[in-house]
């Protein structure tokens, strides 16, 4: 029998290096989407799966990304985002939780999520194990104003619903 609803939110943002890369994508969601600047982070730079990250573990009282994974470690150095929000549904599982859906806002000019959504919503329903309809994902921009809208970086917000 359920008792017990928790809610999570989480934000996270990163710039992009504005210089020419060989690199030509960036990481969204645990998916490769092509753009012409890379993000400038500590691990990949996925804010989706910071962001994810944070709203999981903020569900459960346990902190936040950087208590976890410092990004003072070098050990987390380009490290693939998915590992953090895989130890996330970990220790929800461990307190006997279970997540019942996500819903996840990407802010930015460029790319385009509308192009990238589905791929999207069927990465986070595999590194979760949820069933994809209770998974969301929706793109906006902030129409030209802010960091995101001089497309200087982009940014994330998730919420979280944990039942237990």
């Amino acid at each position: 029998m359920l008792n017990n609803i928790k809610v999570g939110s989480g934000f996270d943002a990163h710039r992009f290096a504005l210089e020419s890369s060989d690199q030509n994508f960036i990481m969204l969601g645990g998916i490769k989407i092509p753009h012409q600047y890379k993000l400038l982070a500590h691990s990949d730079g996925d804010v989706l799966l910071h962001a994810l990250t944070d709203a999981l573990l903020g569900a459960i009282g346990a902190g936040d990304i950087g208590v976890h994974f410092p990004p003072t470690d070098p050990k987390w150095r380009n490290e693939d985002s998915t590992k953090f929000v895989k130890f996330a549904n970990d220790l929800i599982k461990k307190e006997k939780g279970f997540i019942s859906n996500v819903d996840l806002t990407i802010i930015c000019e460029a790319p385009r999520i509308t192009s990238f959504r589905e791929l999207i919503q069927t990465r986070i329903s595999e590194i979760l194990d949820l069933d994809i309809k209770n998974v969301n994902i929706k793109g906006t921009t902030t129409e030209k104003m802010g960091f995101t809208g001089r497309r200087e970086g982009i940014a994330c917000q998730a919420i979280a619903c944990v039942l237990f």
